[in-house]
């Protein structure tokens, strides 16, 4: 059998590497080989991390140590179109693994050169590869050096893990593992390969074989030969896990659980499980689509089950698995293979996927795909025909760069245009360009550049373009013409510039790129270092030399983040650039520094903790078993978080553990302890080197476990006579002293029918025959040094009960009554079910049943009964057993109706002596009709009803006197007629008895908040109702002087005041002022009263003008308006010779008119008439001279007139008038006002200007101005003013708006609202106004 192909590749060390040095080839030779043969050169392949399986060393076995290939480890040829090595690709080649050991070899301490890197292939050989033939295991000796064969660069197939079973293998079967050739895998793995990278530390240091489960051969610094048989150091072990995960192949897209069950049986809280990937990935921060974890309980076996789900798996799924189980010092673990393979048809991966990252916030956010920037180890797909993208781009136009290079994948586009440069380019001769352009440029921003070309026809017309723009001559742009050379200069570059640009000559073009540099930002101001505490603001200044530049902030290297969730927020000033931190935490301890392109500050920022105080420390407890533990500390400051621990182990919250942190106190709850609650406790405040410990004790004291009875409320039911046997098991440690008792004698062990056991863990008691003085509470009480416990068993001997005693009848109606009893005084030691009622009238001997349903309660309600007719009742009590003998009959009752309670009962009047209330008739009055009323009041503070009338009141009205001041009464009243006494009605609150000062308030009628207006001779009766407590004192005057009650009749009362005039006269108009004032309150009305008669004549009458049929006549208004405006006149005419009057027209406003329509050759005279409100003058005014109508053709003397001017200030032609409005109804306020030009009309409220307030309205048209106000509340009354401004002046009114629906203190008072409640509701109301 030929023995398998190795193939050995040696890197060169880092140090090489980073000199630039070049690999040296070594001849790989067999431990003393005859006749060595060369070995080839293959480069390893990273490691997939499914590969990578386990991170602790296998029980049993050897440990494993693999070398990941690095990035100066491994020497790559650079394609001609390979981009730049990405930042990913750096990062992932220079991260330290998380496993224990070093996975690389570090240099010696004295600077020797380390050793190269190996890598290592194995293949079987090909004969047997190609004869389909299986491979023979070997017995694990090496192959005989004597006779190497030649070693081929074959790559190992990879064994299929269905295939390879062994999770841990033995020392014994070590070196067989190492020399055994893989099984043949399957056809469809047949493709399948596999590369080991190892590390071979030292030439004279043997390489064992290491055993691992998804690889053939595995070489490391593992242990040497001589310790081979050393014990290895492995995680303690335990049997654990009852049903461990098996190895299992699925296609890809399926769906597969593990399971892993756990015996729950000797545990005190579930183990923890964890699932791992290879040999560091723990998959529960995988969980998402594709991976679900699932853990269940089943109690009845007391098995923990935990299920790992795969759903639609995919190829990176593959590889070796881990479950690991913890709890407390023991562990658990097994290792599981899982293959996924690709269904039949399935296309191969683009090996451009590789650097994809794994999805972000997508669906598949979560899934396993950690090996996406690894090395595939599939191989790569057939692309098709090689493509030099070099000889495209030699060929291309500079413009066309950037597009090629992305069709091709490469991405750094600035290091293709460098290596661009470097190539010498055969510039192609043509008939139009004897030289063309470079093929870039590079300019400084703010520089010039010349970009030149030279014409082979000087005569050719020549076009430049920028990003294919055409470029036209500017200050910007200058074309120069220099002989054949056409040269384009380029001025003040920006990064606009930034493009490429093409020169076109006839049909032919050249192209070139133009970068344009910035100049570097250079630090003027460094950052200074920061010293503080937590919770403090932290403010980083660093100023540049450029305004607006971009620059980046940096911790520790790491950008910082500066979104809108992030602490850090960074704000510039000019050239100032802050970085600001406002809550500063100890993770903001770090280097921060700020990179600009012209250099870099930095400095350190230190947080520390404030200083830890203790104000109370833990105290040790000693707990009940069962009861709640409260551990308590506080200290300083209140924001420093902390962790609990229990004899060294962290407690997590749960249902039954809750940790609160509540400022500066820490606590520990446990709502009910157990005994594995005993221990240390220790309190860590995170950050501080201080801890606070206690010791905690649970002691289990002795119990009674009388649930063992399955009894309900441990009471023992049992017939008289027989024998009871009662047998309780107890609990306590140590065994405790058992005393039974009945009341107060204790029962012996020795009784002869009444005895109490006790022996081992349960207790005995044993009543021979049971008689009805068994019945009662029998008391067991334990104790022991952990303390006592107690319980009682209550024991009922059965028998019929008692008759229970003769009924009460408190309350009798009119057809019913109201009984009630007292249950038996002996039930029969069996719970009552129920009561029969049996009811006769006093003169018969038949009784009735009224119920043949049981009553449970011990009352009931007789009805049809007839009235005045006497009756009695009795009582059957009804238990388990049986029926009761009947009770006595109760006393004979009358049915006889009460009446109902009065209703509506309300406080009235207080003085300090006396209150007084008022209230309405009951609602129900029966045939036994109303006496009258019952007034009674208790004091606060006692239960005493003291009755106020001596002798029944029919009225509905009652004034309680004789009563203290200051004292707070509650008050009721009842219906008396023959039946008794209703039910009384109750004040809903005490009443305090003082005197209301009830602030004065008038309240003018609605016809007399305007002007009131009367003729002479009437008669003027107003009467203006006003309100408060104590009688205000109300006083009139007129235009600010006292009334002459010879002239005006005033009458006031305790609720109005009447003003009186028999016959009113003109003198008797004006404003009439109403003061109300109780002590210190005082309330004011104005009323307006205006008198008024008819009005005189007017002045004078003139003829102005006489012509054809017309007459013009002019006066002047009267002197005596009569005391009202002049609404209208009367024109009337008389021919001279009749003398006749007639009228022509009649309520004319204006002092002139034109007379039409007069007869030819008449003589006319007019006489006018003044009208007001009250009528027509009694007297007219008559022309003095006559007007004659001669025929036509008679000149007409015309008048020249002057416009005239019609501007003019505003002015309020009617004000506004103070009114009331009811709250939650919309209200208006309206005003007219007169100016040209139109004024602007502007509301106020109490000298506030309205502006954008949804609840007011403001209109105006045709000079009326109307301001809404939209279902007013208290809040919105005040004084309101409407002012109208234009260019000639401004004028404004105001008035005063006051809203109706508020309750007063003495209205509250009697609607039964308490004090208290009052007084907020009146300071409310004064509250509101002011703001």
């Amino acid at each position: 059998m030929p023995l398998p192909e190795i193939t050995l590749e040696v890197s060169p060390p880092t140090e090489a590497v980073a000199d630039g040095k070049e690999p040296v080839e070594t001849d790989g030779k067999t431990p003393e080989p005859s006749e060595p043969e060369p070995l080839q050169a293959v480069e390893a392949q990273e490691p997939s991390p499914t590969e990578t399986n386990t991170n602790q060393p296998q029980p049993g076995g050897v440990g494993v140590k693999e070398q990941a290939e690095s990035e100066n480890s491994t020497v790559k040829e650079e394609g001609p179109c390979s981009p730049p090595p990405t930042d990913e690709d750096s990062a992932a080649a220079t991260t330290p693994s998380p496993t224990p050991h070093a996975e690389s070899v570090a240099p010696e301490s004295n600077g020797a050169m380390p050793l190269p890197e190996i890598t290592l292939e194995v293949s079987p050989p090909t004969e047997a590869v190609a004869d389909g033939k299986e491979p023979v295991e070997t017995d694990g000796k090496k192959p005989e050096p004597s006779e190497p064969e030649p070693l081929q660069a074959v790559e190992a197939q990879e064994p299929s893990p269905t295939e390879t079973n062994t999770n841990q293998p033995q020392p014994d079967d070590a070196a067989a593992a190492a020399t055994t050739p893989p099984p043949k895998p399957h056809a469809e793995d047949a493709s399948s390969l596999k590369k080991l990278s190892v590390e071979l530390p030292n030439d004279s240091v043997p390489v064992p074989a290491m055993g691992r489960k998804d690889s053939v051969w595995s070489l490391g610094d593992g242990q040497g030969a001589d310790d081979l048989e050393k014990p290895i150091d492995s995680p303690p072990r335990s049997t654990l896990l009852i049903e461990s995960p098996q190895s299992a192949t699925i296609l890809v897209g399926g769906d597969i659980t593990f399971v892993a069950k756990v015996e729950a049986k000797d545990l005190l809280r579930k183990p923890t499980i964890k699932w791992i990937k290879g040999k560091w990935m723990d998959l529960a921060s995988k969980t998402g689509k594709h991976l679900q974890l699932k853990e269940t309980f089943e109690r009845l076996t007391k098995i923990h089950t935990f299920e790992m789900h795969i759903v639609k798996a995919k190829d990176n799924y593959a590889g070796n698995y881990r479950c690991e189980v913890t709890y407390k010092d023991k562990f658990d673990s097994c290792c599981f293979d899982l293959e996924v393979k690709e269904a039949e048809g399935s296309q191969n991966i683009d090996i451009r996927s590789a650097f994809k990252r794994s999805s972000e916030g997508q669906e598949d956010a979560g899934e396993l795909d950690f090996s996406g920037l690894l090395k595939h180890r599939e191989p790569k797909p057939d692309e098709g025909p090689d493509v030099d993208v070099w000889e495209i781009l030699k060929n291309a136009r500079p413009d066309q760069y950037e597009k090629i290079a992305f069709m091709y994948g490469i991405t750094d586009l600035r290091g293709l245009l460098k290596r661009m440069k470097k190539i010498t380019r055969v510039e192609k001769k043509t008939e139009a360009f004897a030289k063309k352009l470079d093929p870039a440029y590079q300019a400084d921003k703010g520089g010039k550049i010349r970009m030149v070309v030279d014409l082979a026809d000087p005569t050719i017309e020549l076009k430049w373009y920028k990003n294919g723009q055409e470029i036209r001559a500017c200050p910007k742009y200058i074309f120069e013409h220099k002989g054949t050379q056409r040269i384009m200069v380029i001025n003040n570059c920006s990064l606009n510039d930034d493009a490429a640009y093409s020169v076109a000559a006839g049909d032919e073009n050249c192209a070139t790129e133009l970068f344009v540099k910035e100049l570097p930002v250079k630090i003027v101001k460094k950052i200074e270092p920061v010293k503080t505490t937590v919770n403090e603001r932290i403010e980083l200044e660093c100023e540049v030399s450029e305004e607006g530049a971009q620059v980046k902030w940096m911790k520790n290297g790491v950008e910082v983040p500066t979104g809108v969730r992030s602490r850090y927020r960074v704000k510039c000033e000019g050239t100032k650039h802050f970085l600001v931190i406002d809550d500063a935490s100890r993770e903001d301890t770090g280097t921060y520094s700020l990179m600009a392109t012209g250099g870099t500050s930095e400095a350190h920022i230190q947080v520390d903790l404030k200083p830890l105080k203790i104000f109370q420390d833990l105290q040790d407890m000693k707990v009940m078993l069962g009861q709640p533990i409260n551990l308590q500390c506080e200290i300083f400051p209140g924001n420093v978080a902390g962790r609990w621990y229990r004899n060294g182990q962290l407690i997590q919250p749960n249902d039954r553990i809750n940790i609160v942190h509540k400022n500066k106190v820490h606590r520990l709850e446990v709502a009910t302890s157990t005994l594995h609650d005993t221990g240390d406790y220790t309190f860590v405040p995170e950050g501080y080197s201080q801890s606070l410990s206690a010791k905690i004790h649970i002691i289990d004291p002795p119990r009674v476990h009388l649930e063992s009875l399955n009894f309900p409320d441990n009471t023992i039911t049992i017939v008289a006579g027989n024998k009871l046997r009662l047998e309780i098991p107890i609990t306590g440690e140590p065994t405790p002293r058992v005393v039974w008792m009945k009341g107060e004698r204790v029962i012996l062990e020795s009784g002869n029918r009444v005895r109490a056991e006790t022996y081992g863990d349960q207790t005995s008691l044993t009543i021979d025959v049971t008689e009805r003085e068994d019945t009662g509470n029998y008391k067991i009480i334990l104790q022991n040094e952990a303390g006592e416990a107690t319980a009682s068993v209550k024991v009922k001997v059965v028998d019929i009960p008692d008759p229970p005693e003769s009924p009460l009848v408190p309350v009798v109606g009119g057809d019913w009554c109201s009984m009630t009893w007292e249950p038996p005084k002996y039930d029969g030691s069996s719970p009552i079910l129920g009561y029969y009622i049996e009811r006769k009238k006093k003169q018969s001997s038949r009784w009735m049943r009224l119920n043949f349903d049981l009553i449970k309660e011990t009352s009931f309600e007789p009805k049809k009964m007839i009235e005045g007719v006497p009756y009695e009742v009795r009582i059957f009590a009804v238990n388990a057993i049986g029926s009761s003998r009947p009770s006595e009959p109760s006393k004979a009752f009358t049915p006889l109706a009460v009446t109902s309670e009065p209703t509506m009962l309300v406080v009235d009047d207080i003085t300090d002596t006396t209150v007084t209330v008022k209230w309405r008739p009951p609602e129900t009055i029966g045939a036994a009709g109303l006496d009258g009323y019952l007034v009674e009041y208790c004091i606060e503070g006692t239960d005493d009803w003291v009755v106020s009338n001596k002798e029944l009141t029919e009225k509905t009205k009652f004034t309680i006197t004789g009563l203290t001041p200051g004292t707070r009464i509650l008050v009721r009243v009842k219906a008396m007629n023959a039946a008794g006494a209703s039910t009384p009605r109750t004040l809903q609150h005490h009443v305090m008895v003082k005197e209301i000062i009830e602030p004065p308030k008038i309240r003018v009628p609605r016809h007399l908040k305007q002007t009131y207006t009367r003729r002479v001779g009437e008669a003027v009766n107003l009467v203006v109702p006003f309100m408060g407590k104590p009688r205000p004192k109300v006083n009139w005057l007129k235009e600010g002087q006292p009334i002459e009650p010879t002239h005006v009749n005033i009458r006031n009362t305790d609720c109005d005041s009447i003003i009186f005039i028999r016959k009113a006269e003109r003198s008797h108009s004006g404003k009439y002022e109403m003061t109300v004032q109780v002590e210190n309150h005082v309330d004011t009305a104005i009323l307006d009263i205006q008198v008024v008669d008819l009005p005189g004549p007017p002045h004078s009458v003139t003829i102005e003008d006489v012509w054809g049929g017309n007459v013009a006549l002019v006066w002047t208004p009267p002197k005596d308006n009569g005391n009202a405006p002049i609404t209208g006149y009367t024109i009337q005419k008389a021919d001279k010779k009749t003398m006749e009057w007639f009228t022509c027209i009649e309520h004319y406003h204006r002092a002139c008119i034109t007379i039409t329509e007069l007869v030819v050759g008449n003589e006319y005279f007019f006489r006018i008439f003044a009208e007001n409100m009250c009528g027509l003058s009694e007297t007219a005014t008559q022309s003095k001279q006559s007007a004659l109508i001669v025929k036509e053709g008679m000149q007409v003397k015309t008048h020249e007139f002057t416009d005239h001017d019609f501007m003019e200030a505003p002015k309020f032609t009617q004000p506004l008038i103070n009114t009331f409005a009811i709250a939650g109804y919309n209200a208006t306020l309206n005003c007219s006002v007169r100016a040209n030009p139109k004024a602007k009309v502007v509301w106020m409220k109490n000298k506030i200007t309205i502006l954008d307030d949804p609840r007011y309205r403001m209109f105006s048209n045709q000079g009326v101005c109307t301001l809404e106000i939209r279902k007013p509340s208290p809040y919105d009354g005040g004084m309101y003013t409407c002012k109208a401004v234009n260019d000639l002046g401004e004028a404004q009114v105001d008035c005063k708006l006051e809203i109706k629906g508020g309750f007063t203190f003495f209205e509250l008072m009697q609607r039964g609202v308490p004090l208290h409640l009052i007084d907020k509701y009146m300071n409310e109301k004064v509250v509101e106004p002011q703001k």
